[in-house]
């Protein structure tokens, strides 16, 4: 089956946050790329268990164009390398549109499990499960990292979630509501990446 224009057009765009044709006009007003100045860990939502951190961080260019812009052009490269599998994945679920992120497991024990089915995304009173996944890590399907190892994958959710607005992470029986905290951070670096790209000069036509 080809890769369909309108899927190469989104996740141009849209780095595969929302990826779906009506991602584009979702994300019209999106911040200028490279005025950024956050820290992946400043907006990645992170939940830690007796064995293992788990950190989850949302592929939207509404998010990840104010990071800094190495940080930003490491995400978004991503996830266009990744662009195919993820049309597929998607697919292969009976989806044309779908929300990313990006999921890390981060072992504190030596050889710790973890369950990758076991991470939630509650969003607008819904609750959202995974229904694709997509490695970045050799061995992921052993679902198994040492210490300080780590494995990590995109995950596919139906679409619904939205990112501007409050959401709890959910892993096993643990929860974080940290992204309330984080959109304050965001809207604040949106305003300063606006004006930053405003004195910027503008070429002659």
């Amino acid at each position: 089956m080809p890769f369909s224009r309108s899927w190469v057009e989104v996740l141009v765009i849209a780095a595969t946050a929302a990826v779906a044709r009506g991602a584009v006009a979702q994300q019209s007003e999106l911040p200028p790329a490279g005025f950024g100045t956050l820290r992946q860990d400043q907006v990645a939502v992170r939940l830690t268990t007796e064995q293992l951190v788990v950190r989850a961080l949302p592929l939207d260019e509404q998010v990840i164009r104010l990071l800094s812009p190495d940080a930003y052009r490491s995400l978004h490269e991503l996830a266009l390398s990744r662009a195919a599998d993820i049309a597929a994945a998607a697919r292969a679920a009976g989806q044309d549109s779908v929300v990313l992120f990006m999921v890390t497991f981060f072992g504190l024990l030596p050889d710790v499990r973890f369950n990758p089915d076991q991470l939630y995304v509650s969003s607008q009173n819904t609750f959202f499960r995974p229904i694709g996944v997509v490695p970045l890590t050799p061995r992921w399907s052993e679902y198994t990292v040492d210490q300080r190892q780590q494995a990590v994958a995109i995950y596919l959710f139906e679409p619904g979630i939205a990112v501007l607005r409050p959401f709890t992470l959910s892993y096993g029986d643990r929860s974080s509501d940290v992204w309330t905290g984080t959109l304050r951070l965001l809207d604040g670096e949106r305003t300063r990446v606006l004006s930053r790209a405003a004195q910027q000069p503008r070429l002659p036509r």
